[in-house]
């Protein structure tokens, strides 16, 4: 099988007319999920826990099996023995990636250093370490089962030097406007994805340009949209998209696939968002209950990260440690938060806000 060249961008002769339906739907659940969002007073503190089940979910497609649940747990009570550290590592990394990304984006363009950056952030100790992280690849990779030959190969990416041309005409209509950035977006991700610029780690990235160019076109204030799950639920789609881009150069199964999709997941993430936002209100007043003048911070700590042991919470809510103490006895109280493991010797307790971690786990509605 022969390296694939890819289209160059802008793609021409695109049928609009067939897609105003798609279109229109996708823009139009976007922009109600941006209206949702603008209206959080503090986004980093509610939206962390939807950020971190991305990472979860887009690791999840590459072959990982640690929960939400799993890195909470690690990250609160560290274990160099947990059988699931490395993959945790590998959920860890992606959301550092995904921040790093935010905040890239903020300072510079778009430019083809960053997706190293990205790259190398992703990669860093966990598997695929020892695929050139935050390099592209210099010799011809190709995808199909593994231990196949290259003849036996489902697709092979352009070889290196076609790849730099891809990829020099991908980050120039990365900032090029065209029709729709919807449709552009789509074209982004399987561009991407078809030149395959990495030796390892090529699907996640691509996903995390997703929100990132949806926040850099500035059809959302906040990186909060994740195609994951629904690419994971309908596997067989999404692939079957891009192969048809391959084998055929037809892009309209995969426009209509990634039009859905955003769809889709507009409202289901809108949902999910606007059940935090009321269990953060409901909360507030429980919380204001107390009395506490560290009543807030206590809140914005169990929402940032809703497995915690009780000197992470001192250390992130910034509360001096005997008010921090008596606020989780009085949280345990009210039933606010639980203990997931009782400390013994100098391992102190782990809690859980178990309502919080109910709504992020539960399945987007699909």
């Amino acid at each position: 099988m022969k390296p694939f060249i890819p289209h160059i961008l802008p793609l021409k002769n695109i049928n609009w007319a067939s897609y105003v339906e798609l279109i229109g739907k996708a823009n139009l659940e976007l922009g109600n999920l941006g209206g949702t969002l603008k209206g959080i007073v503090n986004p980093a503190v509610l939206l962390s826990p939807l950020t971190l089940r991305e990472a979860v979910l887009s690791s999840k497609i590459e072959g990982t099996q640690a929960t939400l649940q799993d890195v909470l747990f690690y990250e609160a009570s560290p274990d160099e023995n947990n059988p699931k550290r490395t993959e945790i590592q590998e959920i860890v990394n992606y959301r550092k990636t995904l921040a790093a990304a935010v905040s890239g984006i903020k300072e510079k363009p778009m430019h083809l250093n960053m997706l190293k950056i990205l790259h190398d952030i992703l990669m860093d100790s966990v598997r695929g370490q020892n695929m050139q992280p935050g390099e592209f690849r210099r010799d011809q990779n190709w995808i199909g089962k593994p231990g196949c030959t290259i003849d036996q190969a489902y697709f092979v990416p352009p070889d290196p030097a076609t790849m730099i041309i891809a990829l020099d005409n991908w980050e120039k209509y990365w900032h090029f406007q065209d029709r729709d950035f919807l449709v552009q977006l789509a074209i982004i991700h399987a561009q991407f994805e078809i030149i395959h610029p990495f030796r390892d780690g090529n699907g996640r990235i691509g996903r995390v340009l997703i929100p990132i160019f949806l926040t850099d076109k500035g059809l959302l204030d906040e990186p909060v949209f994740y195609l994951s799950e629904y690419m994971e639920a309908h596997r067989e789609e999404y692939y079957g998209g891009l192969r048809s881009i391959s084998d055929t150069g037809d892009w309209d199964n995969w426009f209509r696939f990634f039009l859905s999709a955003v769809g889709h997941q507009a409202v289901a993430i809108r949902h999910k968002a606007e059940k935090i936002i009321i269990l953060y209100e409901s909360m507030k007043r429980e919380v204001y209950d107390i009395g506490s003048t560290y009543a807030i911070p206590a809140l914005d700590t169990i929402f940032t990260m809703p497995i915690f042991s009780s000197p992470e919470f001192e250390r992130y809510s910034s509360i001096p440690k005997a008010s921090a103490n008596r606020l989780l006895k009085q949280l345990k109280d009210k039933g606010v938060i639980t203990i997931l493991q009782e400390g013994h010797g100098r391992r102190p307790n782990t809690f859980i806000f178990n309502k919080l971690i109910t709504i992020t786990e539960s399945p987007l509605e699909m």
